[in-house]
């Protein structure tokens, strides 16, 4: 090879060492320059072979058209469909010169269409790697031109370097794909969706920008009754279909398990990204048929939007993840668009939970007591414990504040054991100085404690350490945990009973899902639920309801007692008709240990309607 083709090599290698995936068709432009300079040639041009699809791809040529038609024909040449030299270069191995002659008409007619260049020659160097083409290097001469051994030569070492290029560059480009792609589903994952809206959402960017979070409802059951595997499957059918139904053209990220992310590409407001989430779940709906199962799952949507320059990535995920949140908590299978009171709420759940844990630690808890009266007489009968929580920035919070945040981070367990322990202590002390003697002390039970282990043993234990006569606590759960699990209820709360502890159904005709189990479960009280006392003496419905469960009470002799009893019609209602235990706020709200304690020292409050 000559000096001045050694040079050429050398300078070649020189600007492709460090060509990467990002300056790879800019290095190769400059290398192609130089070469058609060299070689005294019209134009240069880079081709890389996509097997996969059995094509030839453009990647650079020089001198660069501006007035290449659009679609460019030469863009992508389909071997299938191309003339017999193109096709060549779907597994070229050595170089080929080709020169005006009938064998390449097809070809040059090709060439004129697409460049509006009459005949031309050209040389074409394969790019190889091991044994396979991975492109081509071409030049082109308007009119004829011959080629010497020796310059094919070089031009094979400089197609060697542009395939070993080529190569780390594909490399790259597939490190950068499984980087930013979910591997189960194809789509993007959640770095390349944060990117995106990085992007979407810089200062000057159209807008706004909607997202939809999307959340399977219940996709755990496919994975337990079909296996992992058929929930994989049932996951790729239904980001397949996300991709295929939209109208317009969307960015779509899987962040993981069941949850899925759709950001149109066009700006788009809140109305007609709402519109597009309904779009979209209708098509989710359609079942699947996987390993002879038709399955079908609904889903949740929230939908959110952000304005560039204002709102930040995280912002907008942040919205459109509390709408979804929202629409499962309303009991899935909606579409939630976000609202700034869902935002508050967040803040104060948030808030609530980093403070919550260590409430038992810093004495931050307390009791008040809800006193239970027989409205007849006016005596104290019993005492509700209610837990309070006195939070260092928003004041005394009551269970409705926490009770929901403390269940979800597995908290309620243990918050519950406390207040157990704090209310026999304190009903041990009154009834220690002789107060209270033949009163209750009513504990709620949460649905988590009920089936802990040796939560009946933990129970015995607390009222044996205090020293409580059996029958003086009372445990209180609702009747909707009474059937979640009816056999583990049964055993939990013979085991109760056993050990001399009162079981109350608390929020009683809720639903009357309890009423087939009443006579088999050892119940001793209903307490009426307060939606059906509050409106007593003006809503007939109500009445109906409520002298149902007084009837029902007095068929299995039980108490009976009336929770939220606010106006004296109820109160008078509620009398006439049987019933005279009770909860509310015409007889006392919620009062602090001291205040219960005089309360018993007392033995009653004064009633006007009783004698009515």
């Amino acid at each position: 090879m000559s000096e001045s083709l050694d040079m050429l090599v050398t300078s070649v290698a020189a600007q492709l060492m460090g060509a990467g995936a990002a300056s790879w068709v800019e290095a190769s432009r400059g290398v192609l320059a130089e070469l058609v300079a060299h070689f005294d040639v019209d134009v240069s041009f880079l081709r890389r072979n996509d097997h996969s699809i059995r094509a030839s791809i453009l990647v650079a040529e020089w001198p660069v058209r501006p007035e290449t038609p659009d679609p460019d024909p030469l863009a992508v040449v389909y071997f299938a469909d191309a003339d017999p030299v193109f096709a060549l270069a779907e597994h070229q191995k050595e170089p080929l010169v080709f020169r005006p002659e009938p064998a390449t008409d097809e070809y040059q007619k090709t060439i004129e269409e697409s460049r509006q260049v009459p005949q031309v020659s050209m040389a074409c160097v394969p790019l190889l790697s091991e044994d396979d083409t991975t492109g081509v290097l071409g030049f082109i001469k308007f009119g004829d031109r011959d080629w010497t051994e020796e310059e094919l030569n070089a031009l094979q070492a400089i197609a060697s370097l542009f395939a070993q290029v080529q190569a780390r560059v594909q490399a790259e480009e597939q490190l950068r794909y499984l980087a930013e792609h979910d591997d189960l589903t194809g789509l993007c994952n959640r770095r390349a969706l944060l990117a995106h809206l990085d992007e979407r959402l810089a200062e000057d960017q159209p807008g706004p920008v909607a997202a939809l979070f999307f959340d399977l409802d219940r996709l755990k059951a496919i994975n337990d009754y079909l296996g992992h595997t058929a929930g994989d499957r049932f996951i790729r059918v239904l980001a397949e279909r996300l991709r295929e139904s939209a109208e317009t053209p969307n960015m779509i990220a899987r962040l993981g398990g069941d949850e899925f992310v759709v950001v149109p590409t066009e700006p788009m407001d809140v109305a007609a990204a709402e519109a597009l989430a309904h779009q979209l779940q209708s098509t989710l709906r359609e079942r699947v048929s996987i390993d002879g199962e038709t399955l079908s799952r609904t889903v949740s949507i929230g939908v959110a939007q952000g304005i560039p320059g204002r709102d930040t990535t995280s912002d907008l995920l942040r919205r459109a993840d509390q709408a979804v949140l929202a629409a499962k908590g309303s009991g899935g299978n909606q579409i939630t668009v976000f609202t700034e009171d869902m935002s508050l709420q967040n803040e104060f759940d948030n808030d609530i939970e980093l403070h919550l844990q260590g409430v038992i630690e810093n004495g931050a808890l307390l009791l008040h007591y809800l006193p239970e009266i027989d409205m007849r007489t006016g005596d104290i009968l019993a005492a509700e414990a209610l837990v309070r929580w006195q939070h260092p920035t928003r004041g005394l919070l009551s269970p409705d504040a926490f009770i929901g945040v403390a269940e979800s981070i597995n908290f309620a367990g243990e918050l519950g054991r406390w207040v157990m322990r704090t209310a026999c202590a304190e009903f041990a002390a009154w009834r220690a100085r002789g107060i209270g003697r033949d009163a209750i002390m009513r504990i709620n039970v949460s649905p988590v404690q009920l089936v802990t282990d040796g939560f009946v043993e933990t129970v015995a234990g607390i009222i044996d350490e205090f020293g409580l006569d059996h029958g003086s606590v009372c445990l209180e759960i609702t009747e909707s945990v009474v059937v979640q699990d009816i056999e583990t209820t049964r055993v939990t709360l013979d085991g109760l009973k056993k050990a001399g502890v009162l079981v109350a159904i608390d929020d009683f005709g809720t639903g009357y899902s309890a009423l087939s189990h009443l006579k088999s479960l050892p119940v001793d009280t209903l307490k009426i639920d307060k939606s059906f006392v509050r409106e007593l003496g003006s809503d007939p419905g109500d009445l109906a309801i409520v002298r149902a469960i007084i009837a029902l009470a007095e068929a299995f002799g039980l108490e009976l007692v009336a929770e939220g009893v606010e106006t004296d019609a109820a109160a008078l209602t509620l009398l006439r008709h049987g019933c005279h235990r009770a909860q509310g706020f015409l007889l006392s709200r919620p009062i602090p240990g001291a205040a219960m304690e005089t309360l018993f020292s007392q033995g009653r409050i004064p009633v006007s309607f009783s004698k009515s």
